[in-house]
């Protein structure tokens, strides 16, 4: 489905899915519009069957500078889908591979839509960062999906300093993937990409969501669900045919089914 957005641009090529942020004029700061409009674009590449995996990048020199208070906002033809919570849970559930491609500075929100992708790999010259305690604000809603990736202690430093780290201190506490040099960044995207390409989209698919739905569970409870999900990954034609691949030898033939 072709739609017609104003602050993102939306590739598909081969199935891989790229969805920009573009507001260059702003460094890509996210608003609602954009993200209402990033929800739509999340929503498509969900439904078509071909793709696999989504990159989200940004326009220009800045992945996203953080939120977008000017008020300013075009005429959009699509109605709005929801604000920046329900896109950061819509990222952070993704059931296909969400792979942020930081391309330059993240912060704020714009480090929110990070954290909360699926994968993240950051350009070496990328800033990524809370800074909204220096005007007075805290990174709330971001918090939620920060958390869960770099350790209580780190998080309050960076969130009460207003920290901005380089891309390689981002790596070394787990906030992305790896940091690379910028000429090295789309191979370093499409190494992920190819990799979630070769294997079964079904159990990518329910893996995905298991780990999501384990996440704010205990032990006592993760266990038992997760015991039910394997059964169902279990069940489904690309678990037979990778077992019987294996027996014999040979690379197994996904249907996604």
């Amino acid at each position: 489905m072709t739609r017609s957005y104003e602050r993102i641009k939306v590739e598909r090529a081969g199935r891989v899915e790229t969805i920009t942020l573009s507001n260059p004029a702003r460094r890509n700061a996210i608003g609602p519009q954009m993200a209402s409009e990033l929800l739509w674009a999340l929503e498509d590449a969900r439904a078509a069957v071909d793709v696999r995996s989504i990159v989200l990048t940004g326009e220009g020199k800045s992945f996203c500078a953080g939120g977008d208070f000017s008020g300013a906002a075009s005429e959009s033809e699509l109605p709005h889908k929801g604000d920046f919570a329900d896109l950061l849970l819509a990222l952070y559930r993704s059931e296909k591979p969400i792979v942020a491609r930081v391309n330059g500075d993240a912060l704020g929100g714009g480090l929110g839509l990070a954290a909360a992708c699926t994968f993240a790999v950051a350009s070496s010259n990328a800033r990524l960062g809370t800074p909204e305690i220096d005007v007075g604000l805290f990174p709330m809603m971001i918090m939620a999906v920060l958390r869960r990736r770099i350790p209580r202690r780190r998080l309050t430093e960076m969130m009460l300093f207003g920290e901005r780290l380089d891309a390689e201190e981002a790596a070394r506490i787990g906030l992305v993937n790896r940091a690379v040099d910028a000429g090295q960044l789309d191979a370093a995207v499409k190494a992920i990409t190819d990799a979630i390409a070769s294997k079964s989209a079904s159990t990518v698919r329910l893996g995905l969501r298991a780990l999501a739905a384990q996440d704010d569970l205990d032990l006592e409870q993760a266990l038992p669900m997760l015991r039910d999900r394997l059964a169902e990954v279990l069940a489904t034609d690309d678990a037979r045919e990778g077992l019987m691949a294996f027996l014999e030898k040979r690379p197994p033939r996904w249907t996604g089914r």
